[in-house]
């Protein structure tokens, strides 16, 4: 099975900061592999301890880019409430089309 990957961005403070930085490890990598649809990075804000914090959560296809992020393994999110960080639009329907829209 292959896994997804998920690092904590911090609270909405750091986590324009630790989105860029997703962003520049992301795009050289995607591009040398061609754009492919299945390799995206996406985001959602979700209740921590004490405040919220941004998640980005890799596809399997970005595992690289996600051990090189210091990601952990995790399950593959549910789609609602994420939004593409990087990767192509043409993603949702490659990694998500058993959950429709």
């Amino acid at each position: 099975m292959e896994h997804w990957y998920s690092k904590s961005l911090g609270d909405g403070v750091w986590a324009p900061t630790a989105r860029v930085e997703i962003e520049n490890l992301f795009q050289p990598s995607f591009e040398s592999a061609g754009m492919p649809n299945d390799m995206a990075v996406f985001m959602r804000e979700e209740e921590g301890q004490l405040h919220c914090e941004w998640i980005a959560y890799f596809s399997p296809a970005a595992e690289q880019i996600a051990k090189a992020a210091d990601a952990r393994p995790c399950n593959r999110p549910a789609r609602l409430g994420l939004s593409l960080l990087a990767g192509n639009e043409d993603c949702w329907s490659e990694l998500f089309s058993d959950e429709g829209v």
